[in-house]
């Protein structure tokens, strides 16, 4: 969260610059490394700026908040994939796994049984059709 705020200062001093948002990308990927922002995300805060945005905080948004993007979570992956390189998504989706049922609310504690069951027929009970046999057609001539 504090590496894309001051990012997103960055990319509002190079805007500043009038440096376009192409010159942007390789100065903030060389200044913050693997925790730069995506090229996507530059260009569209780029351009916010370049409008007229002086505020570099998030706008609020409706919903929950991201529980399982929390510094706390990062830093634990990271140091999983330090010391094994190798790991799954798997593996990794393990760090959070005892944080979902706490999360979620009765209605999709309700719910989960019936989304197991359903992932799993469509994944292992496919539906077959029965196709008739190839037939050519049969000129006169």
């Amino acid at each position: 969260m504090q590496r894309s705020l001051e990012q997103r200062m960055a990319i509002k001093f190079c805007v500043k610059l009038e440096k376009s948002a192409a010159e942007t990308i390789p100065m903030l990927k060389k200044a913050f490394g693997v925790d730069c922002l995506s090229d996507r995300q530059i260009f569209r805060w780029h351009k916010a700026f370049a409008e007229g945005r002086e505020n570099v905080n998030d706008e609020n948004r409706a919903g929950r908040p991201s529980t399982s993007s929390s510094d706390d979570n990062v830093k634990r992956v990271r140091d999983l994939l330090n010391t094994d390189r190798r790991l799954s998504v798997d593996q990794m989706r393990k760090v959070c796994a005892k944080l979902v049922p706490k999360v979620l609310t009765d209605d999709q504690k309700a719910r989960r049984p019936y989304m197991r069951f359903s992932n799993f027929t469509s994944r292992h009970c496919a539906i077959r059709y029965v196709m008739p046999p190839h037939r050519t057609a049969v000129s006169p001539n």
